[in-house]
């Protein structure tokens, strides 16, 4: 386990699992498994899907809570490349395509028929595929600062500092970074929230402090044209017509404009919609305002 795991999983006394299993082209993936003490066997679990270059830890507040005050079961799954599970060595596949089967097959493994899914940012963009290929696995979709159109400026953003070098010499510095590069969008954040962050976003390997992924995965980002507006996927986000979804925006979000969320909105019947105050791109779950709006939506479904 990452110090970052162990720094977290020790401030609370809700455990989880570590699970390993296969990708059908055999990389090894991992994903946390946290049983509630008492279950509420008539609801779905609840799969979480990171963003771009985060991985499980990023869920562990936000596991720890629904699995202990709503009796569901949470999984937070490692997208190849990141947290504990194996790096590609074959960069093409990391893509949105291939991580969607990659959710498929962790779902065969860990057992699991159908969910609840919460999609942080890219996370958001599997679960746009995993509609049409497999809408049979959904019961219901909270989508995290992403949905069919991004924004070109929030992307730019990402990929510049993504592809940025830096290295903390302690986890303060680490801390310290986060706060400094997305301070300005984030007032809602609390120094505890920054050291947080810095656990589920770096991890110690060989005496040094790094980013718990593939820098490859930040490297595309570079070959993208951002100059121009992005590809749509309204087509794909009409799939989730048929189930109640959550769409969340952060109240400086970059990447998912206020117009988008309003047009998402007044397209799907089914949706409600959440502004995290004080917070950009992507919005901490855990924090109490967006909390109390999930668990509200997770007792309808």
């Amino acid at each position: 386990m990452s110090p970052g795991g162990d720094r977290m999983t020790a401030e609370t006394s809700q455990p989880y699992r570590e699970r390993f299993f296969f990708a059908r082209d055999g990389l090894r993936l991992h994903a946390r498994d946290y049983p509630p003490a008492i279950p509420d066997d008539s609801r779905a679990p609840i799969v979480c899907l990171a963003g771009l270059s985060r991985n499980a830890r990023d869920f562990h507040p936000f596991a720890c809570t629904i699995a202990d005050e709503l009796g569901r079961r949470v999984v937070a799954l490692d997208y190849r490349g990141r947290g504990r599970s194996e790096v590609d060595a074959n960069k093409a596949n990391y893509t949105l395509a291939v991580e969607c089967a990659d959710v498929e097959t962790a779902l065969e493994a860990l057992g699991i028929e159908n969910a609840v899914f919460v999609g942080t940012s890219r996370g958001g963009l599997i679960l746009h595929l995993l509609a049409v290929a497999a809408p049979h696995r959904l019961k219901g979709v909270i989508l995290n600062d992403i949905g069919p159109v991004i924004e070109p400026k929030g992307l730019q953003e990402i990929a510049a500092y993504l592809n940025r070098p830096q290295t903390p010499g302690n986890w303060e510095e680490a801390a310290a970074i986060l706060r400094n590069t997305h301070g300005a969008a984030f007032p809602a954040l609390s120094q505890d929230d920054w050291h947080d962050m810095a656990h589920a976003i770096y991890v110690e390997r060989d005496g040094a402090i790094v980013a718990d992924f593939d820098p490859a995965i930040a490297r595309q980002l570079l070959a993208v044209d951002l100059t121009g507006p992005l590809p749509d996927l309204w087509a794909q986000f009409d799939a989730f017509r048929p189930f109640p979804m959550l769409a969340i925006r952060g109240e400086h979000s970059s990447l998912l404009s206020p117009g988008t969320l309003a047009a998402m909105a007044r397209r799907h019947p089914r949706l409600t919609t959440f502004t995290a105050a004080g917070q950009g791109h992507a919005p901490l779950l855990h924090k109490p305002d967006v909390l109390a709006a999930i668990k509200d939506f997770l007792l309808t479904v």
